[in-house]
């Protein structure tokens, strides 16, 4: 198999503006070709679009917009890990042989259909996310004394960090008293625990070891790679308090690696909601399972900004088939050092952590320079 690698990136701000969706993925193309060196539309075989709006044909309407008529054009769905998944689909093609050069464009409006899981509301119930996180909240509360305070710094930790991403679409934080106080929207879950739908747009090019160093002097290498999908439907999940897909999927990544929890120096995990994280960060191996609160708190208290240094889903913003290659392009800019405001020191080896629908499914990668 052929090593793979990142070689440019590109990215629209998350807003709320009135744009169409292929208007968004081209808008996203643009710096992929601004930024690599020596491409051409000819150099690229696979254009792979992730997105969970109804749109049709749009990975080919895409290629078209950008001048570019690829071996291959499809899009790829899987709610909020469409982004992760669609990533995974290229770096298949590459290493497989099957193309050299892979565009990976993902976009989501805000009222985009695709952002309920529909076989939960075929069956009367959990109409909105909200519901399974208010369970996994309850769940880990009952199991580890879990606080709303806990929760809280969750929400005030990464929309401080989202302050210096230029393209997040919050534009001022949120105090830890503004985020107790706000909405409240079940018994545990409040407005400010929630990450926000908008519109937006994030593109990667992926090349082989073969062809990568034509379009950049610093590669970011995909090292490891795990996936589980577990069910539709989250009541199949016997531990509320865990994401299991999360943990195996974590623990494939690892493997393929050869790193563990304590190798990685940035994380970019999916905190969907508040309780997401904090679930996260002990499924991932990174903090001891009911302790991720105390994690948490520790990296609140210290300005520290290793997890989720864009912001995460909470402070960045949630398009949902832009999201996962928007975590990717985080840790891809942190391990080239060009993180801005928001740079970890001598970042070296980065995870990604990319779920959908209650962590039914669940993508982890490790990049490392």
């Amino acid at each position: 198999m052929k090593k793979v690698g990142i070689a440019s990136s590109g990215m629209t701000k998350f807003t709320k503006d009135d744009i169409s969706i292929e208007s968004l993925m081209v808008a996203s193309v643009k710096p992929i070709f601004d930024g690599a060196k020596n491409l051409t539309q000819k150099d690229i075989d696979v254009v792979l679009t992730s997105t969970n709006s109804n749109e049709k044909y749009l990975a080919n309407i895409v290629s078209e917009l950008s001048g570019i008529s690829p071996k291959t054009a499809h899009s790829v769905e899987s709610l909020c890990n469409s982004g992760t998944n669609c990533i995974v689909s290229a770096y298949a093609y590459i290493s497989s042989g099957l193309a050299d050069v892979a565009l990976v464009v993902g976009a989501e409006k805000n009222d985009s259909p695709g952002r309920v899981l529909n076989w939960d509301m075929s069956r009367g119930q959990y109409g909105h996310p909200i519901y399974w996180s208010s369970l996994f909240t309850s769940s880990h509360i009952r199991k580890y004394g879990t606080t709303m305070e806990d929760l809280a710094r969750v929400s005030a930790k990464n929309h401080r960090n989202a302050l210096n991403n230029p393209y997040s679409y919050f534009k001022h934080s949120y105090s830890f008293e503004e985020i107790m106080n706000s909405e409240t929207l079940t018994d545990n879950v409040r407005l400010l625990d929630c990450s926000m739908t908008c519109n937006g747009s994030a593109s990667i090019l992926l090349a082989s070891e073969d062809v990568i160093n034509k379009f950049t002097d610093k590669p970011i290498w995909i090292k490891g790679i795990g996936q589980k999908s577990i069910s539709a439907g989250f009541t199949k999940n016997n531990d509320l308090a865990s994401m299991r897909s999360t943990s195996l999927a974590s623990s494939d990544a690892y493997q393929l690696s050869h790193v563990s929890p304590s190798d990685i120096d940035v994380v970019e995990l999916h905190d969907a909601f508040s309780i997401c994280e904090i679930m996260a960060l002990e499924d991932l191996g990174l903090a001891e399972k009911g302790k991720g609160s105390i994690y948490v708190k520790n990296l609140y208290e210290t300005n520290d900004n290793r997890i989720n240094p864009r912001g995460g889903l909470i402070g960045a913003g949630h398009p949902l088939g832009a999201t996962g290659i928007a975590q990717t392009i985080e840790a891809y800019q942190q391990l080239q050092g060009l993180s801005g405001k928001r740079q970890i020191e001598r970042a070296k080896t980065a995870l990604v952590h990319n779920m959908s629908a209650a962590a039914t499914s669940s993508t982890v990668l490790i990049l490392q320079s």
